[in-house]
């Protein structure tokens, strides 16, 4: 039976690094607390019901507004393939490094692509917190033992798969905001339609996308509405029975509106398909950067294949 180095951490050195990572937390909270409490100050202490606009920054000029959104949706999902296959953490590393700067070439603000990322951090820290006590026992690999857990060792092995997948995942999403936040929401789903998407899901997203919008302004307005007449949220079975009705008002407010939505389509002559006022040029120069991201996502699954982990 092969013999696997063991790392044993005493329960003082586990619990300095918790208290190091909780004071960085709270620090870091207590800054980006500052932050909104300023810019909360004007506000009138209704919850925040915004929704991120897709294409808000499409009207800017960049690397990736200036390309067929016909080439770019077919180049980068092509190369957001090739990083999932990357099976090495250095190369996946650089992916990610290749998207981060990809964002800021797109001239999108990174706070944008920042909350993306947080909006993942929930579900991907159960990568980190449970593959490496779960993952298989591997050759020449470490285990470390921490107090308390004698029969659950933290396999270093698992530790680096649990981080490929999160890598790997945050380098794709990156990729997303030169996908879908350079050009028009109307102009990306007619050129997917281009490529083969049915029209009837391109309309759903269009108008999914163009009314929740006025579904929170409708939140809004009635949420404003009940603070007026005295409703204060709060555990009990009064609040549970108004936001109930609350709820249920929405729904039925909601699909009237979409009735309306529909009938005023058919008035003035809808018969399954929106018209499309967009005309795709394609020119040499969007076809040398589809090859070049091709090319760039062969690369990197070549020497991934080839050289492998040369740190890891």
């Amino acid at each position: 039976m092969t013999a696997h180095p063991e790392i044993h951490i005493p329960l003082t050195t586990l619990a300095s690094i918790i208290g190091g990572l909780a004071v960085l937390f709270v620090l870091f909270y207590w800054s980006i607390g500052g932050k909104r409490a300023k810019r909360d100050s004007f506000r009138t202490g209704d919850p925040d019901w915004s929704v991120p606009t897709i294409d808000a920054y499409a009207d800017r000029s960049s690397f990736f507004h200036q390309w067929d959104p016909r080439i770019k949706i077919v180049s980068l999902f092509l190369y957001c393939f090739m990083v999932v296959s990357l099976q090495s953490l250095c190369w996946s590393t650089v992916a990610f490094t290749i998207s981060l700067l990809a964002v800021v070439a797109c001239n999108i603000p990174f706070a944008r692509a920042g909350k993306r990322l947080l909006a993942m951090a929930g579900f991907l820290s159960m990568f980190l917190l449970v593959v490496p006590f779960t993952s298989p026992l591997q050759s020449s690999e470490t285990l470390i033992y921490l107090p308390g857990l004698p029969g659950f060792p933290f396999h270093t092995a698992g530790f680096f798969v649990a981080l490929l997948i999160v890598v790997k995942a945050c380098a794709i999403a990156l990729m997303m905001e030169p996908l879908l936040g350079t050009a028009p929401l109307a102009v990306t789903l007619q050129s997917l339609s281009r490529l083969g998407l049915p029209d009837s899901i391109g309309q759903m997203v269009l108008l999914s996308h163009r009314y929740i919008f006025v579904f929170v302004n409708e939140i809004t307005r009635m949420y404003r509405g009940m603070r007026v007449r005295g409703f204060v949220p709060g555990t009990n079975m009064a609040t549970m029975s108004a936001m109930g009705n609350f709820f249920g008002m929405l729904f039925v407010r909601s699909f009237d509106r979409t009735q309306r939505v529909y009938d005023a389509m058919l008035s003035r002559g809808y018969a399954g398909q929106f018209p499309s006022f967009v005309r795709f040029a394609t020119t040499q120069k969007d076809w040398a950067k589809g090859a070049l991201w091709i090319m760039m996502g062969l690369f990197l699954l070549f020497i991934d294949r080839m050289y492998g982990n040369p740190f890891f």
